[in-house]
């Protein structure tokens, strides 16, 4: 069970301006800068997006300095918004998938986050176009050899901690640390290189959802100011960069990029998420060697200690043949112990992994063929091949539940058969016709972040009713 990202944050009073007025452009208003907005789109070079809160907030996620937002609602005494759906299971927005799609198109040369809810990551962004300034709820890194590791489940800590994993490379076995800063951290240079270096190029760079309060972050598209590139934001309050830009947008941000998207005959691709799980079948022979003694486990590919966020419960039964009584899995670790009389005859163990709240399916079905008198075939499959299968598989049929194996391992001691499986438990396209988009649900190193003139401080108090939402105090 999470803290939540602002209860683990360290204590600060200042945390910048909030609840500020939102303004909203008259209809005609707001499309005329639609329009201008996507001629310059059109006509950039090297565009740059900066993103920040106010891009997630339509995913259930609240912001931070909003009029609803965490740290302002705090400060007037009310109650803080409520997690509506797990944050595990926040799902990306039209804006995310429509920079995936100007990224498709070669139109976006790269992204900077400020966010830390793994949203553009899992919305399909190249890695290697994307900084995340501040971090990433989701991601454990390894120190040593730079492997990073997206999860599934919230990584427990903040500040840059090791956390109670190993690195899984081969021949690295360090602690991994998470890579959520806390305010006192340093933005990373590995991070924070590549995001200062685009937007010197950039002849435009397009902030989205932001209050551009943080420094150094919010200095980072005055950067293309010196190469004579522009800098247009969309934000529905006043920032402090207002003046510098040659474009402001008062207007909800999904509704200004589906607007762009469509002056441009662009298409926003739709979201197919795709989680992983494991089943693992352990056997032994008894003393007197007349049974198997078995171990059926559904568990993360994460690790055994690490939760499966998305399966509530497995219903597990047998072919009629064994004459075995079902049971249902509801506590995690999700596992069950059998005896069978060694010669057995192959049976089929029959499983219905019933989804947590947040997936479209409600559940899925497998058949697992058991022979423990044959050995098991290993295969290992190309993931990003499979999953590009999937997805399109998912597109043409969206019933959610697809699934395929992507590895099948054997381990000697003890002797164990693991199949890695791979599931599309969300779909959501982004449907257009002549109007605006609608959402379809188918089943620097030694750099602070401060505030403009001073380092930033926190928020006084916990968030105890906050759950996993809490990633906007940073713009």
């Amino acid at each position: 069970m999470s803290l939540g990202y602002a209860e683990k944050l360290s204590y600060i009073e200042d945390v910048g301006k909030v609840g500020m007025t939102e303004f909203f452009e008259p209809p005609h208003v707001l499309q005329e800068k639609i329009e201008r907005l996507s001629m310059i789109i059109k006509k950039s070079k090297h565009l740059v997006v900066f993103t920040g809160a106010g891009i997630s907030t339509s995913c259930g996620i609240p912001d931070f300095r909003g009029p609803k937002g965490i740290w302002t609602l705090q400060r007037q005494g009310k109650a803080l918004p409520e997690a509506s759906l797990p944050f595990h299971r926040a799902m990306p927005s039209i804006t995310h998938m429509a920079l995936v799609g100007l990224e498709k198109a070669g139109i976006l040369k790269f992204l900077i986050s400020q966010n830390i809810d793994a949203l553009h990551l899992r919305s399909g962004i190249s890695r290697e176009k994307l900084s995340e300034l501040h971090g990433n709820s989701f991601m454990e890194l390894c120190p040593s050899c730079g492997t990073e590791y997206l999860r599934d489940f919230e990584v427990e800590t903040i500040g840059l901690k090791e956390t109670s994993r190993n690195c899984s490379k081969a021949g690295c076995t360090s602690k991994l640390r998470d890579t959520v800063l806390d305010w006192e951290d340093a933005l990373p240079p590995k991070e924070m290189g590549p995001a200062e270096r685009h937007c010197k190029m950039a002849d435009v760079v397009l902030c989205l959802g932001t209050s551009l309060q943080i420094t150094p972050a919010c200095n980072l598209p005055l950067k293309c100011l010196r190469g004579r590139g522009e800098i247009v934001i969309v934000n529905l309050q006043e920032t402090p960069k207002d003046k510098k830009a040659s474009l402001v947008i008062h207007g909800p941000v999904d509704k200004v990029i589906a607007g762009v998207m469509n002056m441009l005959n662009l298409h926003v691709p739709p979201f197919v998420r795709i989680d992983l799980f494991q089943i693992v079948l352990t056997e032994s022979l008894s003393l007197d060697k007349k049974y198997v003694n078995w171990n059926l486990r559904v568990e993360s590919v994460h690790g055994k200690k690490v939760p499966l966020p998305f399966v509530e419960s497995v219903k597990v039964s047998f072919s009629e043949s064994l004459n075995m009584k079902a049971a249902v899995l509801d506590k995690q670790p999700l596992d069950l112990k059998r005896r069978t009389v060694r010669s057995v005859k192959p049976f089929d163990i029959l499983l219905k992994l019933n989804f947590s709240a947040g997936c479209k399916c409600s559940y899925m079905e497998l058949k697992i063929p058991v022979d423990f008198g044959v050995s098991k075939e290993c295969f290992k499959e190309d993931k990003d091949t499979v999953f590009q299968k999937l997805r399109e598989k998912a597109i043409e049929d969206p019933r959610c539940g697809q699934t395929a194996v992507i590895e099948r391992k054997a381990v000697l001691v003890p002797k164990s058969d693991i199949m890695v499986h791979a599931v599309v438990t969300n779909i959501v396209e982004f449907e257009s016709s002549s109007g605006p988009f609608e959402v379809s649900s188918r089943s620097n190193g030694s750099s602070k972040r401060r505030n403009e003139g001073k380092y930033d401080k926190r928020t006084s108090g916990k968030q105890s009713k906050v759950q996993k939402h809490d990633n906007s105090h940073k713009r």
